[in-house]
């Protein structure tokens, strides 16, 4: 009597047959301490650097708002750069960064299927949200005039393909993973891409309050010019 075999693989749909994938030599532990290391590195150096290195004093919420562009920096051009020079050999490298994505997709399968949006959003994340993040940190510690322009540019880009990220992966029944599992769903699925709509949504308050601020002040100042010309 014929049964049927169970995939040899963590990824869903359970039905997948991924005849090059190669399980991981690393503990999901490891994975996930490697990366939260990295992130309070860069937090901490960041915060250390904008008290010292900032033109004039900012205040701490200024700070921590370039500790998290200092870590979308590190996130968008190293590991998600990863991911879009990589993306074909991920199943069967055992590098580091390919690792964590094989860890990463078993709470979205589309990052090892090769899916086209998944491809095309991690490129644009990596050579554009990715340096610019990077500018913002300089900026703001430069006292640059586009800082709160960078600001709102990248926070609505990461919105945008956050939203679409959560929109295509609805659209297709969330079959890409175990639907309500607390960690591959919940965790990595939900809670830390929905990090990218919450933060990125407050910093775009925050640019649409001082831009409209600065444009206040300077239509009061021609408005002021030519009443005194007249």
């Amino acid at each position: 009597m014929a049964t049927s075999a169970s995939p040899l693989h963590p990824y869903w749909p359970r039905h997948l047959r991924l005849d090059n994938f190669v399980p991981n030599d690393c503990p999901a532990w490891h994975l996930l301490a490697g990366l939260f290391s990295v992130s309070g590195v860069l937090v901490v150096t960041t915060w250390l650097l904008s008290g010292h290195a900032a033109v004039i004093p900012l205040g701490t919420w200024r700070r921590l708002s370039l500790c998290w562009f200092a870590v979308c920096g590190f996130i968008h051009m190293v590991i998600e750069g990863w991911f879009s020079l990589y993306h074909e050999d991920l199943l069967g490298d055992q590098a580091f960064l390919s690792q964590l994505w094989k860890e990463y997709a078993k709470g979205d399968s589309r990052y090892i299927l090769n899916d086209n949006f998944m491809i095309c959003m991690e490129t644009i994340t990596a050579c554009l949200w990715g340096p610019l993040s990077i500018w913002i940190v300089i900026a703001f510690l430069r006292q640059q005039p586009l800082r709160f322009v960078l600001q709102l540019v990248v926070s609505v880009g990461q919105i945008y393909g956050d939203v679409l990220y959560f929109l295509t992966e609805h659209r297709d029944g969330f079959q890409h993973g175990e639907l309500g599992h607390p960690l591959y769903f919940w965790f990595y699925f939900v809670f830390m891409n929905a990090l990218w709509l919450v933060l990125p949504g407050i910093l775009v308050l925050d640019s649409v309050k001082q831009l409209t601020h600065a444009q206040s002040l300077l239509d009061s100042k021609a408005t002021k010019a030519k009443s005194k010309q007249n």
